[in-house]
């Protein structure tokens, strides 16, 4: 399954339910606002058992790379690797 998060208001409780229900076969992929969430819950992502991207475009748009922790587990995508990816995981939910 392929989990597309566009928003950084997500509760964290909700966020954290989400996230335990990636498996190994799945992937979380953030875009829009939700890149957001690397840097205000960084330790969530590093947890995650499913492949983690983020929109490369979103990243530089909001000049956030110098507040992504030194340690991060989530790559950094174009949109045509994400249609890539969309096309690898099926089914897709965007939240």
């Amino acid at each position: 399954m392929l989990y597309c998060f566009s928003q950084a208001t997500y509760d964290k409780e909700e966020l954290i339910a989400y996230l335990s229900l990636v498996t190994e076969n799945d992937a979380i992929v953030l875009w829009q606002d939700a890149v957001l969430l690397m840097i205000k819950y960084p330790d969530y992502f590093k947890l995650c058992k499913g492949d983690c991207f983020a929109l490369e475009q979103d990243i530089l748009a909001r000049n956030l790379t110098a507040l992504l922790p030194k340690e991060n587990r989530v790559q950094f995508i174009s949109l045509l690797d994400l249609v890539d990816i969309t096309g690898q995981y099926f089914p897709q939910i965007a939240l």
